[in-house]
């Protein structure tokens, strides 16, 4: 019978290169941008070949995809956390704490993919989108349960929520010494003074 340890050992090391490879891949893009980096420079500075990282990764846009999956799932993972949207914002600060290259990453990141033809747009401009839709979405559900008033337009309201996010993360890139914990809770508290009912809810 074979021994199947050294197949287990070389699909970890696999993997291991494979991780290693997408952040030396963060870190770059993130001091760089995509346009000024080249997979020969991220083998170099991941210590593989460049038949190495090609294993992994066929193209340079699908190791961008790649890195863009990393943050997606690192949102995933937080998405089912408890409270309400306000509170959730309120919390915000921690994450950024929590994962600080893969925030500067996709700000990066983002910035460069304005452009139609960009090769991320359509990415992130989805991306965009369904944020957009579950921030209205939350409101909706609050306005429903009779904790936020009926009087203003989720989708209008998702939009500023979303702006105010994403502005937050470029603002920090540029200047980590902002104060998160108090910025993200006085947006909190005025959110919630904007979503609260009215008289005419009642």
């Amino acid at each position: 019978m074979s021994n199947p340890r050294p197949y287990a050992t070389l699909l970890a090391k696999g993997e291991e290169r494979r991780q290693r490879i997408l952040t030396v891949a963060q870190r770059l893009l993130t001091r760089n941008g995509w346009r000024s980096i080249t997979l020969g420079q991220i083998a170099r500075e991941a210590g593989v070949s460049p038949a190495g990282l090609l294993h992994h990764f066929e193209s340079k846009e699908q190791l961008l995809h790649a890195v863009l999956d990393a943050r997606d799932a690192y949102d995933e993972a937080s998405r089912d956390m408890p409270g309400d949207i306000i509170e959730r914002i309120e919390g915000r600060a921690e994450r950024f704490r929590q994962a600080p290259d893969l925030v500067s990453m996709f700000a990066v990141l983002l910035i460069e993919n304005l452009s139609p033809d960009a090769p991320l747009h359509e990415r992130f401009l989805n991306r965009y989108r369904s944020a957009v839709d579950i921030v209205a979405e939350g409101i909706r559900e609050g306005q429903r349960a009779g904790k936020y008033g009926t009087d203003l337009d989720p989708a209008v309201k998702a939009v500023e929520i979303i702006a105010f996010l994403n502005g937050m993360e470029t603002s920090w890139l540029l200047d980590p010494s902002i104060p998160l914990t108090e910025v993200f809770q006085g947006y909190a508290r005025s959110l919630a003074r904007e979503l609260a009912p009215s008289s005419g809810d009642s």
